[in-house]
This record gives structure tokens, C-alpha cells and sequence, in this order.
């Protein structure tokens, strides 16, 4: 890739911006200039790229004509007032937030998933990254679903805190050093105790007694597979853990696939780090193998006892690597190489 491209990245200082610049540097991203920006709160502070030290600059303020690649790593507001000025000035944005992947004129992509779908950015010079849970989960179960169909999907997700962003890092941080020196606790970002504990409710729900969260995973993964027909029973649940979703999945296939034949497929497909020899205590886990890693990590393969087409699997992955940073990289290794 010899393109150079000059590239903004908006909310360069979270948890996920941070990460989308150390992920450009290790993978050689064709960058030209870069140009890290945030909020008025953040404007002057420093971040590092590729062993420079480069001034945040104030969002509000950027001209965004000056580059032909916007990242969005901030949140849905942000993303509501100026990725549509960015993509109006001439440059590509590729959102990470929630605020276009409903939007069905917008391409909704996992490169190892549905990378042809790119094409479509055209309508609004926008891109939306699916919610990590959505990434992972199809990057896991895709070779299965092109190989034998998939009927029905039973997901429970167990999801980090940084899900939440570096507020919910904060939060976990500080209630578990107060919790271990018998402090008071407070709640900011959860209503109620994270710390040593799991909430069975991620985003508010809705009328028909799912989440926000859970039903994005269905409505995202029926927009990428372009196919309302797959049935997904969702339940999301945040867990004590710092970085790394995990996700319990029952599945049920068209035409019969045994376990051995799905380690065998999903141990040549792309994205995929198989962890499965079929003993004790070989399984992936988010904090000891999932956490910076660059894959989707899959293990407990077994048949559903309970069905005779199903499968049962355990994946894992770094929500803010993979789930977010690193699949807008790969987006946009994809456009810059075949579209820009």
C-alpha cells in the first residue's frame, strides 16, 4: 500500500483513539499527516506517533477538507454533528460509534465479515464499525454460517468496562481499591456496584424487555449478513473485567457441522485464533489471552447435548482493539487500497 493518505483522528485521547494510533504505527498505515483531535478539555495535550510527539488540536476548530481519512473514535454526539461536516468537506469517515450503524444508506463493516459492502460509502462518505460484540462474534461464526447455515443464535455476552470507555475503567479501578480498603463506593457510570459484581443490563431497555445492547446485536448482525431471517436471542451482561469481551454462543445449524469439523474450518479462517485441543483447561479468557490481541479467540467447541444440529462455542476479544480500533484500520486499509 504506497498511497499516502492524511488522516484526522476525532477523540484521539480515549480509550479507543489512543489505541487507533499505536495500531496505524504497527501496521504501517500509509499515513501522510496526521491530525489528533478532541474536545476543547483535551485540545494541547500530546499524544505519540511513530516516535513524534504531536499537539492535540480542538475539533471544533479543524478544517476537515485538509484530509482525505476522518477516524471517529469519540461518542454517538460527536459523531452526530461532525461526521456528517467531515464527510461534507470531501473526506471518508469511519465511525466507531452507534450513531449511523442503524442507518441503512451506510455501510456497516467487518472486513473478515462483509468487506464489500464498503463500496456503499459513497451515499454519505460515511462508514460505521459494527459494536464490538457484533465483530466478534462474526468474525468467529461467519465460516460456519457460509459452510452450513445457521438457524438460530442463543448469545450471552459477558462485556469489560471499557465498553463504557475510560469512565468505566475509572469506575471498576476506584471501586475496587475502595471496596479493599473498606472506603465508601460511589456510582458514576453504573447504577450500582460494578466492582465484584455483574449487571444484567447494558444500555436502557426497550419496549420489549431486551437492551439497547442486546438488540443491537441482533439488528447489526442482520444488516451486515443482509438477512433478517436469522433468529438471535440475546442477554448482555457487564462483568468486573477491565478490557475483553466474552461470549457464551449456542448455535443451531442448517445441515449438520460436528465439532471436529468446526475447529478444523474455524482454524483456517481468517481473523481466528483458535483455542480448542479438546482438554482441560484449554479455552481462551479475556484478561489472559484476549486482552491486545489483534484476533478473535474461540474455544470450548462442543455438540449441543440438547439438539442434534447444535454447537456450542466460547469467544473472546479485546473490545477496544479488535472490536473497535483495529477493525476501522482494517476498513480503512481496504478503502485506501481499492477505493481512494
Amino acid at each position: 500500500m504506497s498511497k499516502q493518505v492524511d488522516i484526522a483522528i476525532v477523540g484521539v485521547t480515549g480509550a479507543v483513539g489512543e489505541v487507533m494510533l499505536e495500531i496505524l504505527e504497527q501496521r504501517d498505515f500509509p499515513v501522510g499527516t496526521i491530525y489528533p483531535l478532541a474536545s476543547a478539555n483535551s485540545a494541547g495535550k500530546r499524544v505519540e506517533f511513530r516516535g513524534k510527539s504531536l499537539v492535540v488540536r480542538e475539533l471544533a476548530d479543524f478544517d476537515f477538507s485538509q484530509v482525505q481519512l476522518a477516524l471517529f473514535c469519540a461518542g454517538e454526539t460527536v459523531a452526530a454533528e461532525y461526521a456528517p461536516r467531515a464527510a461534507a468537506a470531501g473526506c471518508v469517515v469511519i465511525d466507531n460509534s452507534a450513531r449511523f450503524r442503524g442507518d441503512a444508506s451506510v455501510p456497516l463493516v467487518i472486513p473478515e465479515v462483509n468487506p464489500r459492502a464498503i463500496a456503499g460509502y459513497t451515499a454519505h462518505n460515511i462508514i460505521a464499525s459494527p459494536d464490538a460484540t457484533t465483530v466478534q462474534l462474526w468474525v468467529a461464526l461467519k465460516p460456519i454460517y457460509d459452510t452450513v447455515g445457521i438457524e438460530r443464535l442463543n448469545v450471552a455476552t459477558y462485556q469489560a468496562v471499557s465498553g463504557s470507555g475510560k469512565a468505566g475503567v475509572q469506575e471498576l479501578a476506584g471501586q475496587t481499591a475502595n471496596l479493599l480498603n473498606a472506603q465508601p463506593l460511589k456510582n458514576r457510570v453504573y447504577d450500582r456496584q460494578i466492582a465484584f459484581n455483574a449487571l444484567a443490563q447494558i444500555e436502557a431497555v426497550e419496549e420489549n424487555g431486551y437492551t439497547r445492547g442486546e438488540m443491537n446485536l441482533v439488528r447489526e448482525s442482520h444488516k451486515i449478513l443482509a438477512s433478517e431471517t436469522l433468529a438471535i436471542n440475546p442477554t448482555a451482561v457487564r462483568v468486573p473485567v477491565f478490557y475483553g469481551h466474552g461470549m457464551a454462543v449456542h448455535l443451531e445449524t442448517r445441515d449438520k457441522l460436528g465439532a471436529r469439523q468446526a475447529r478444523a474450518l474455524l482454524e483456517e479462517a481468517p481473523g481466528i485464533t483458535l483455542m480448542d485441543e479438546g482438554r482441560e483447561h484449554s479455552y481462551p479468557s479475556a484478561v489472559t489471552d484476549a486482552a491486545n490481541a489483534n484476533t478473535v479467540l474461540v474455544g470450548r467447541i462442543r455438540e449441543d447435548i440438547s439438539h442434534p444440529r447444535g454447537l456450542d462455542l466460547w469467544i473472546v476479544s479485546d473490545n477496544v482493539r479488535k472490536g473497535a480500533a483495529l477493525n476501522s484500520v482494517q476498513v480503512a486499509e481496504i478503502l485506501v487500497k481499492e477505493y481512494l
